[in-house]
């Protein structure tokens, strides 16, 4: 009787961890609920309001969760605008995305009502591709041949644009071209190399000076691997050699078929 006395007093001698574990998970949870009451942000308030929820189901903690046997948690109505982290990893911009569509055929005329003068020297042209909407700008009027240094009053004309893109809030892709003749300089050692640099000189002059958004532009650089003309002739290398801004999110519609719809 004595040995098993001591037993079960010994095994009693714990239980107390497990009131005071629940006394503080409650706690916790009081000082959460009157941080996040402070704020006056509905859309906060119930995102951290499941945030703990949630938390406190996979601890165990909540008689509406599950234990470690996978069953599902039947209480929780998941919010649609509210991604797990692992969507936000694999989304950054989700939240940020443009909610209203671009008007391109007004973007189209703002941008030429400033620009008219380049576009008329031929020095930028504007299209509509299955990528978004380009303002593309040729060799011509902006870079030395096999160089990537802006030429003078090239800055000008570029922040004009990036002004009007960064009002709208566009995403914009930088994407440096070249034609196919080899270049093997001190500076460069591929047209990969110099398309590259060419995108970058023209994205360091919309962010530094122009004041667009870091957050909604990116660069790259394609070589000679995706020519517009063809380089063969002198006239196709110099269309070839350029820099486009693509506009994300103002692709063409799919071209339908004669018989119905696409």
């Amino acid at each position: 009787m004595r040995r098993r006395r001591q037993t079960e007093e010994a095994s009693n001698r714990d239980r107390w961890l497990i009131s005071y574990s629940d006394f503080m998970t409650l706690l916790f949870a009081l000082f959460v609920v009157l941080f996040a009451s402070s704020y006056r942000d509905n859309l906060t308030i119930k995102r951290l309001s499941q945030a703990i929820q949630v938390g406190f189901q996979q601890l165990g903690a909540s008689s509406g969760g599950a234990s470690n046997s996978g069953v599902a948690y039947p209480n929780i109505v998941p919010d649609p605008t509210i991604g797990t982290p692992s969507d936000r990893l694999e989304n950054p911009r989700k939240d940020n995305a443009a909610t209203s569509p671009v008007d391109v055929v007004a973007l189209r005329r703002q941008l030429e009502s400033v620009v008219g003068a380049e576009l008329r020297n031929k020095e930028m042209e504007m299209r509509i591709t299955p990528e978004g909407f380009v303002i593309s700008l040729r060799e011509l009027g902006f870079f030395n041949s096999g160089q990537a240094v802006l030429l003078p009053g090239a800055d000008k004309k570029i922040e004009k644009i990036g002004r009007i893109l960064s009002q709208r809030g566009l995403e914009l892709r930088i994407e440096g071209h070249s034609d196919d003749q080899p270049i093997h300089s001190a500076q460069f050692h591929s047209n990969w190399e110099l398309s590259t640099a060419r995108g970058m000189a023209v994205l360091l002059l919309l962010v530094n000076d122009a004041g667009f958004d870091p957050k909604r532009i990116s660069v790259c650089g394609y070589g000679q691997y995706r020519p517009l003309a063809d380089n063969a002739t002198p006239e196709g290398r110099k269309i070839n050699r350029r820099v486009d801004l693509v506009v994300l999110g103002t692709a063409a519609p799919p071209a339908q078929s004669p018989g119905g719809r696409s």
